[in-house]
């Protein structure tokens, strides 16, 4: 059994490998999308009835949430850390049949503050809006937002609910290269093909990224401005098109955006193109998922291209690189499912991940090759009833070596580097 499943993850390697590196993997257009159909939606939370149009009364005001709370492992530096992740509290009110509001409030590692002998030191948390939008219903099947709200990318960026995905954290390709969960303030078109069921469609218009906050190893993530004073004229298109077809899932986005932040003088003087889309940030993924009979296969490729990378790094020295890519593959068995259904629930799943943040660098860039990483995840997750999770797994990361020039302090300062690593999770969440 052990040997099958070793080779099965070097074949599941090699495949990615392979496909990450063929052109026109991810398809390019297409607009942001979601499924306003409730026969395709997971309704979970007081949340998702509120946003498909479920609660019938109007005036209705609802209260909502998820929290998840990790303890990690590493087994080469033997240290550990605990944390209360985050803890979300949602708030919603339909005023009437055609609008209604969508609030979440996020408290991310328990403590923002705190004094000595009070809350034992210093906080290392973090509280922001995590979405705040009002949506206007056009027709049964077509409506819009405006606000602060989540574009959809990828599988977790809008669904992200901690008992709705395998793995104690969010897979780390959505995070790196899909920055989840990434919101923006602007508006949002959404709607479906009435002469194609199952399929969806959707526009937005949003502010743009920030390249001076970019950061080699973690792509674009930095740069989400994330609706807190957002600067610069940068502008930024996002979709995708959404189709649901027997048990598969199919979607494909796009986004493209100017990434300067700053005045146009000050971008002058940093010899930046300060239009609405200066410096554009153009991301492209495609991902599917295969559901039936307990089974749950989920694959994903995306890649971000930056073509002014080379004068990005002139005015912020920052290593911004011209393209970055990634993908997963996915599978996963309710063992519970003959018996239970989706009622009660025993995943055991395996994650293979492959990522280069700094496939392509510009001449001004220095290429680091500790971006080329692979993850590889195995693990369980039990589901007592709807809205909790247990969760346990196992992650071994994988790196090429990290470039001497970009150490500034030495060894011993410098704490050592593994190339090779492994983590052991475990994890409580909920949502309601």
């Amino acid at each position: 059994m052990q040997t099958i499943l070793l080779v099965s993850l070097q074949l599941c390697r090699l495949s990615f490998i392979s496909i990450m590196r063929a052109k026109g993997l991810l398809i390019a257009g297409a607009l942001f999308c979601i499924n306003s159909v409730v026969v395709h939606a997971q309704i979970l939370t007081q949340e998702d009835s509120l946003y498909a149009g479920l609660i019938s009364k109007e005036q209705s005001t609802v209260i909502s949430g998820y929290g998840e709370a990790h303890y990690s492992l590493d087994t080469r530096r033997k240290t550990s850390e605990a944390t209360l992740k985050r803890v979300v509290l949602f708030v919603g009110h339909k005023f009437n049949n055609k609008i209604s509001l969508f609030t979440e409030m996020e408290l991310e590692d328990a403590l923002v503050v705190g004094e000595l002998g009070d809350e034992g030191g210093a906080g290392k948390g973090g509280i922001s809006m995590e979405q705040a939008f009002l949506k206007f219903n056009l027709n049964p099947t077509t409506y819009i937002v405006a606000g602060l709200f989540i574009p959809r990318m990828g599988f977790i960026n809008e669904n992200h609910l901690p008992t709705t995905f395998n793995g104690v954290d969010r897979p780390f390709l959505e995070e790196l290269v899909i920055p989840t969960t990434w919101r923006e303030i602007g508006v949002g078109l959404y709607g479906t093909f009435k002469n194609v069921p199952g399929l969806n469609y959707s526009l937005a218009l949003t502010n743009g990224l920030n390249s001076s906050a970019f950061e080699n190893g973690s792509g674009i993530r930095n740069g989400r401005q994330l609706g807190s004073k957002a600067s610069g004229l940068a502008m930024a298109a996002s979709g995708s098109l959404l189709y649901y077809i027997n048990n598969f899932r199919i979607q494909a986005s796009a986004y493209i955006g100017g990434s300067t932040a700053v005045e146009r003088r000050v971008a002058d003087s940093l010899q930046l193109n300060s239009g609405a889309f200066g410096n554009p940030v153009i991301l492209y993924e495609a991902n599917a998922q295969y559901s039936n009979n307990g089974w749950n296969v989920r694959l994903i490729g995306t890649s971000i291209s930056i073509k002014d990378a080379a004068n990005i790094n002139k005015a912020y020295a920052n290593n911004t690189p011209n393209n970055l890519y990634g993908g997963y593959l996915e599978a996963g068995y309710n063992l519970f499912y003959k018996k239970y259904k989706d009622e009660k629930a025993l995943i055991l799943f395996g994650r293979y991940e492959y990522m280069d943040l700094s496939a392509k660098i510009p001449s001004s860039g220095v290429k680091n090759d500790a971006n080329k990483q692979q993850y590889i995840i195995a693990g369980l997750t039990f589901k007592p009833i709807r809205g909790v999770a247990i969760k346990a797994d196992y992650v071994q990361r994988i790196t090429g070596t990290p470039n001497p020039a970009l150490i500034v302090t030495p060894f011993p300062q410098q704490a050592p580097y593994f190339k090779s690593d492994g983590f052991v999770n475990l994890g409580v969440t909920y949502n309601f």
